[in-house]
C-alpha cells in the first residue's frame, strides 16, 4: 500500500520495490515478518506495518491518529524515535493524541481541540492547567441543545422535535 503511487492497482512488486519494502520493514523492526498475512499480526506489529507504509509513501506531511493506542512500551519508543527522525528531516507530523505526557515529551507544537480551538502554539506554553481544564469542561458538558454548551454570551433557542 505504501508504494501505491508507483505501482498502482495492476503492477506487481518487483526489484527496487521489494527492496524498499524490506528496508521499511527493517526500519520498524519487522524484517522477519514480511511474508506474514496482516491479519496474523499483533496490534503492535500492525501499528509498525502502518509506519512502514508511511516510510514507503515518503510524504512531507504525516497524519497520525492515536498511533500509540494498544501497543507495548517498546513499540511506542521505537515509533516515537521514527517520528523524531521525521521532525529532524523537516517533515510535518500531525498527531491526534490523548496522552499529554507524550505530547509534552515529543511534540514541539500543540493544538488543543475540544469542540473548538482552545489553544495553539508552543507545547510547553499551551499545555497549561487553564487550557487543559477548559478542554475538559468543553468535552464533559457536550449536549448540543444544553444551555451549558453555549459559548460565553450566546444563548440557545430551540424547540424540541
Amino acid at each position: 500500500m505504501g508504494l501505491w503511487r508507483e505501482i498502482g492497482a495492476w503492477r506487481g512488486l518487483a526489484g527496487a520495490g521489494k527492496s524498499h519494502v524490506a528496508s521499511a520493514l527493517a526500519t520498524v523492526g519487522l524484517q522477519d515478518l514480511g511474508d506474514r498475512a496482516v491479519g496474523a499480526l499483533s496490534g503492535g506489529q500492525f501499528q509498525r506495518v502502518l509506519f512502514a507504509r508511511l516510510l514507503l509513501q515518503d510524504a512531507s506531511i504525516i497524519l497520525l491518529d492515536e498511533p500509540f493506542r494498544a501497543v507495548d512500551t517498546r513499540t511506542v519508543a521505537d515509533l516515537i524515535a521514527l517520528i523524531l527522525s521525521w521532525h529532524e528531516e523537516g517533515r510535518t507530523v500531525l498527531a491526534a493524541l490523548h496522552d499529554i505526557d507524550q505530547v509534552r515529551a515529543h511534540f514541539p507544537a500543540t493544538l488543543i481541540l475540544a469542540r473548538e480551538v482552545v489553544a495553539w502554539g508552543e507545547t510547553r506554553k499551551v499545555l497549561n492547567p487553564a487550557n487543559l481544564a477548559k478542554s475538559r469542561q468543553l468535552v464533559e458538558a457536550f449536549d448540543e441543545h444544553a444551555e451549558i454548551c453555549a459559548r460565553d454570551g450566546e444563548t440557545r433557542e430551540w424547540e424540541p422535535a
